[in-house]
């Protein structure tokens, strides 16, 4: 085994030296997803289109105006003079928040009474329309504040003090609450789960179609060897794409690394083959390179969607949720952002590593057990 093993990792770096086009495979399309992803994936919502309706126009109302038009968040792109020029905003998407301030506002929160705001959203798209709504509730609050402590500043009487809760937040790890700092390390997860699936998808089925696997067969290399050797030098690629796109992250995105570099060495591999085993795995079930691509879609895309890379796994159905202790994504990612933002090590890490480590040995397992010396 000693000898024949590095037969087929220098058969395999052969062929990777003899496609021209295979440095620039393997490098370019992952910095520039990686720089894509970095600057697109993010729950930050900017420059929300918004249309103003002020029916009171009064000193408060502008004041409440100015506050939308005092941040980023939101863009006055119409301001509506009446109800139907809201509702044709809405309806041709030339606004996505309407906001209606109503006859009586300023008026109300002088006397110290509560004043309505009505505020239209278009939910077709649901995530904006939630996002945006939080963003308007924090402008509201910091508006009220403003308006009761100027109300106090002109009160006379002595009045009894009010008890009121004073809430004081304290992020732990992401001290400004940056969502890049949340995305960069899942989308390193996901990068690599999709080119390490790829390249390790079409290994045996690149043999079989270019007449060699009959070569292979005839030889008395192992299963086990022959997997091996698909394995390892996909294994060193996978390696150099994670420290790779780790470090256009921490250099480039400025997210913090605090972790222990060992730990995060350990994990990464034990992914590695992990989302080895799955594409050799998908190999040996593909009898075409077309096989193996659908094969390939079919099992990637439910893997980043089961993740909780993007979707929440506790909001997912029961049946989801149990699925998704059979993805080695799903446990990436709790080690990544762990190692990255917290710094934890192997004695709060043990149980995800685990998990990674058991369905890399099932499916590398499994693998081996599927290939047959045969052509059947």
């Amino acid at each position: 085994m000693l000898e024949r093993l590095p037969v087929m990792l220098i058969k395999e770096f052969v062929q990777l030296r003899r496609d021209r086009w295979a440095m620039f495979r393997l490098i370019v399309p992952m910095i520039i997803q990686m720089l894509v992803f970095g600057y697109a994936a993010t729950f930050t919502v900017s420059h929300v289109s918004t249309a103003v309706l002020d029916l009171d126009r009064s000193r408060a109302s502008r004041s409440l105006i100015s506050h939308f038009v005092a941040t980023s968040r939101f863009d006055v792109v119409d301001v509506a003079r009446n109800q139907g020029d809201i509702t044709r905003d809405i309806d041709h998407g030339a606004a996505v928040i309407a906001v209606v301030i109503h006859a009586g506002f300023g008026r109300r929160l002088e006397n110290g009474r509560s004043a309505p705001l009505q505020v239209i959203v278009d939910g077709t798209n649901s995530n904006t329309a939630l996002i945006a709504l939080g963003y308007i509730s924090q402008i509201v609050s910091r508006f009220s504040a403003e308006q009761a402590g100027r109300a106090a500043s002109f009160r006379t009487s002595v009045a009894a003090p009010e008890i009121g809760i004073a809430l004081q937040t304290y992020p732990w790890f992401n001290e400004a609450l940056e969502d890049r700092w949340f995305f960069i390390p899942g989308v390193i997860g996901t990068l690599t789960l999709l080119q390490i699936v790829s390249l390790t998808a079409f290994a045996i089925v690149r043999e079989r179609e270019a007449g060699t696997l009959e070569q292979i067969m005839v030889s008395p290399i192992r299963p086990v060897e022959f997997i091996l050797g698909k394995t390892v030098p996909y294994f060193l690629i996978g390696l150099g794409d994670i420290a790779m796109v780790s470090s256009i992250g921490i250099f480039w995105f400025h997210v913090p690394f605090i972790g222990n570099p060992l730990v995060m060495l350990l994990e990464a591999s034990l992914y590695l083959l992990a989302t080895l085993g799955l594409g050799l795995l998908l190999s040996t079930f593909s009898r075409t390179q077309q096989q193996a691509f659908a094969l390939n879609f079919f099992f990637v895309n439910p893997l980043y969607i089961l993740s909780g890379f993007a979707f929440p796994i506790a909001s997912m159905p029961k049946l989801l949720q149990w699925f998704t202790f059979i993805n080695p994504l799903r446990y990436f990612l709790v080690v990544i952002r762990a190692v990255f933002l917290k710094g934890v090590g192997l004695k709060v890490l043990w149980p995800d590593l685990s998990a990674m480590a058991l369905l890399a040995l099932v499916m590398l397992t499994v693998s081996v057990l599927r290939f047959r010396k045969s052509l059947d």
